[in-house]
């Protein structure tokens, strides 16, 4: 097994219970609590059980803590997928539902999603 990833050295367990108490997302607490258990003794394992996270989960907010410090034990919004229409697709697509289905025109008694995709 390889050695453990260092902490930063500009951190103690003092300092990180004490931005528990500033901090206002309950998982950064969570994760500041469990990275001062390592301050602490130093055992990962022992930090890990009491925060009932694995080994990996701990070695994760190490990494995340020395990259970007306290803030980076923040959970960040995923990215998601890019939308499939663009700025000029949406506000056509949202006037033609809005304008009503025209049997006549578009050939049908109801919006089916199939033919709003051949349409845009």
């Amino acid at each position: 097994m390889g050695a453990a990833i260092a902490l930063q050295d500009d951190f103690d367990a003092t300092t990180l219970r004490a931005l528990t108490k500033q901090g206002c997302d309950a998982d950064q607490i969570r994760r500041l609590l469990g990275l001062a258990e390592i301050y602490d003794d130093d055992v990962r394992r022992i930090a890990a059980r009491g925060v009932v996270v694995g080994l990996w989960t701990v070695r994760d907010w190490v990494l995340r803590f020395d990259a970007y410090g306290p803030d980076g034990l923040i959970d960040r919004k995923a990215p998601g997928n890019p939308p499939k229409l663009n700025d000029d697709q949406r506000p056509a697509l949202a006037r033609i539902v809005d304008s009503g289905l025209i049997s006549a025109v578009h050939g049908g008694m109801r919006w089916r999603l199939i033919d709003l995709a051949e349409w845009v």
